[in-house]
């Protein structure tokens, strides 16, 4: 499943940024949120993609984390099919970083409409991005493609882009991990007493 050119990549990096920047459980493995100039590495490897190589400030990157987190508050409302929850909380990054489309040129010539906050600055102009692309996601009936790792020990978020729309898990090893401790349950002998 796809939104379109500019939705995929604002999601993408949203999932990308939500999982390098919040602290928590990766495969069960604790993952701890960098810091400082280990922040800045993270959120440039990030965002940076072909003709694109950034280069924020500490204090962008500090502001720019702050609406990740808050993406992360979207993707827990939609993981618990809480929508009206997860819309608020999109309306409210919209609102704060003042997010407005424009139509750029693509590299092909042709047009797409990309959203922009009221400045050119790294920080504004990625959460408002971030913030747009989430609401595109939700007020396209695709929020329920998005979501939180199901496998213990981990919360990893995730973009479902399948046909079948029965994406659960942030990873095929944590897809792999959930079904071999389900198979040895189911074959595991009888205990002794």
């Amino acid at each position: 499943m796809r939104f379109n050119s500019h939705v995929d990549r604002t999601v993408d990096a949203t999932v990308r940024l939500v999982n390098a920047l919040s602290s928590g459980l990766d495969g069960g493995r604790p993952h701890e949120a960098p810091q400082g100039a280990a922040l800045r590495e993270a959120v440039v490897a990030v965002v940076r993609y072909d003709g694109y190589e950034p280069r924020p400030s500490v204090a962008e990157v500090e502001a720019l984390r702050a609406e990740v987190l808050a993406a992360r508050q979207v993707f827990e409302a939609l993981d618990a099919a809480d929508d009206d929850t997860a819309a608020g909380l999109v309306n409210a990054m919209l609102r704060r970083t003042q997010a407005h489309p424009e139509l750029d040129r693509d590299d092909d010539g042709g047009w797409s409409i990309h959203f922009h906050g009221p400045d050119t600055t790294f920080a504004r102009g990625w959460s408002a991005g971030l913030a747009a692309g989430l609401a595109m996601a939700i007020g396209g009936d695709l929020g329920s493609r998005l979501g939180v790792c199901a496998a213990s020990e981990c919360d990893r978020v995730w973009v479902d882009r399948s046909r079948n729309t029965h994406r659960r898990f942030c990873s095929l090893r944590c897809q792999n991990r959930v079904k071999a401790a389900a198979h040895r349950l189911r074959t595991r002998g009888p205990r002794p007493r």
